[in-house]
């Protein structure tokens, strides 16, 4: 193990240059115009795994992205990790908020900046590495592993359950292990137990065939974008909570140990905000703010378009107006039922002024494990070795909807096993990952792969 741990410290720099190329890829999975680097991503990962030392590494086709699939099980009687991650990333709009090139990765006080470079592509790259060392230094890994690297996780992974169904043999493992969500803090390695799930809409809301001189029409028709804001402004009471009938039916409560636990972690509410950038925090009544992320269901808005939003005057009526929102759910809310509530409500409250067309979009259910099994010690012990400190335990307020799919169709137990930061910037400008963090991975990883080798 010393060798394989001193061979990851030697070439630190080669990673960060090897990291490089990968990021430099715009495989944005949202837009069409980028299909051709999404392909090339996919080429690249699937390269990677080859160089590292992975087997029967093959890229897969799905109605959409592909997949990127190798293997490595020279390691007869030894558990079988499945590691799962993906290469497809968010888009980059405003592009004129990044401090340098989002597909030109660039160091600054010991951090990446780049798109990708926490969600998702540093984090698979660091287990690329780990892999690597294994195989450089001692010819093979203390463990089975397979590799399953997606192209749509971005867009809701939306063939990938699909995917997992029709591959349940090749991809049959022992425990799956995911490198998709930050630590606790800066300094605070975590391991976390718990996802919320995700249900996403579009609405549109018309008001007439065209847009009209607000002068000669306005008072005469309802106005769309009004109507759209009046709609949303029902979603929610003044203290947070959500209107929606039956929203809460089976949302899980949070028990008073899990509520003291989180009380212990050294979370400050005050640098929190300053680090926002806002200028008071809001979340439902009656839970801390951890409390509100973590363990209770959201509803929010997106995105809104109507309009004339160009520089000066307009004086238009719109004729249309829309809205993207999203609900955060958490252990045990379904996400087609919620769904169907949701639908339910905001044709409720749409008034017959307007036509409105709901889109279901995508969605993903909520998970939890227990945090005392073997696999989880297995990866606290791996992530002290890596870190220096022993994890804490947390809940992630975002979604990774395979999380659920692998334990419902594989009857497997997954560890999160991620090393970004609460202020990396995923989805927003500025996306990086802290080298740091990114090179004890690889280490934390090679130990997890030891660990999981020898567990009871």
């Amino acid at each position: 193990m010393n060798d394989v741990l001193d061979f990851i410290n030697v070439n630190r720099d080669r990673y960060v240059d090897e990291l490089k190329e990968y990021l430099a890829i715009p495989s944005i999975s949202a837009l069409p115009q980028h299909s051709p680097d999404v392909r090339r991503a996919a080429d690249w990962t699937a390269q990677a795994l080859r160089n590292a030392g992975m087997q029967s590494v093959k890229v897969i086709e799905t109605p959409g992205h592909p997949a990127v699939f190798g293997e490595w099980l020279g390691a007869p009687g030894k558990p079988t990790i499945l590691f799962y991650g993906h290469y497809d990333v968010q888009p980059v709009d405003p592009v004129n908020l990044w401090t340098s090139p989002p597909f030109e990765a660039t160091v600054r006080d010991g951090e990446i900046y780049a798109r990708g470079a926490a969600d998702d592509k540093g984090q698979v790259f660091m287990h690329i590495k780990a892999i690597e060392a294994f195989m450089k230094k001692t010819g093979g890994l203390p463990v089975n592993m397979k590799v399953l690297i997606e192209g749509e996780e971005e867009v809701g992974s939306e063939h990938l359950d699909d995917f997992i169904r029709a591959h349940k043999a090749e991809l049959a493992a022992d425990v799956v292990v995911i490198s998709d969500s930050p630590m606790f803090d800066r300094g605070i390695p975590s391991i976390c137990y718990g996802l919320r799930g995700l249900i996403y809409f579009q609405l549109d809301v018309r008001g007439t065939k065209t847009d009209l001189h607000s002068g000669s029409f306005g008072g005469a028709v309802a106005n769309p974008a009004f109507v759209l804001a009046q709609m949303l402004a029902q979603m929610k009471d003044r203290g947070g909570r959500i209107k929606i009938p039956g929203f809460y039916d089976a949302v899980r409560p949070l028990s008073d140990a899990e509520r003291a636990e989180w009380k212990k972690l050294p979370f400050n509410e005050t640098r929190y905000r300053k680090e926002l950038g806002a200028p008071r925090l809001f979340g439902e009544s009656g839970y801390t703010t951890l409390e509100r992320v973590w363990a209770r269901p959201t509803f929010e808005v997106n995105g809104l378009q109507s309009g004339f939003t160009g520089d000066g005057a307009k004086t238009v009526l719109p004729a249309v107006s829309m809205a993207k929102v999203s609900m955060r759910l958490v252990p045990d809310q379904d996400p087609d039922t919620i769904a169907d509530l949701f639908e339910r409500y905001v044709k409720k409250v749409c008034p017959a002024t307007v036509e409105l067309s709901v889109t279901r979009m995508h969605g993903g259910k909520p998970w939890m494990t227990e945090f005392d099994n073997k696999y989880v010690r297995a990866a606290g012990r791996a992530i002290e070795a890596g870190f220096g400190r022993a994890p804490v335990f947390n809940r992630e307020g975002g979604s990774i909807p395979v999380v659920s799919t692998f334990q419902e169709e594989l009857g497997v137990p997954s560890v999160l096993f991620g090393v970004g930061l609460p202020d990396e910037n995923a989805h927003a400008p500025d996306e990086k990952l802290d080298l740091g963090n990114f090179h004890n991975g690889i280490l934390a990883s090679a130990h997890l792969y030891q660990e999981i080798a020898i567990v009871d």
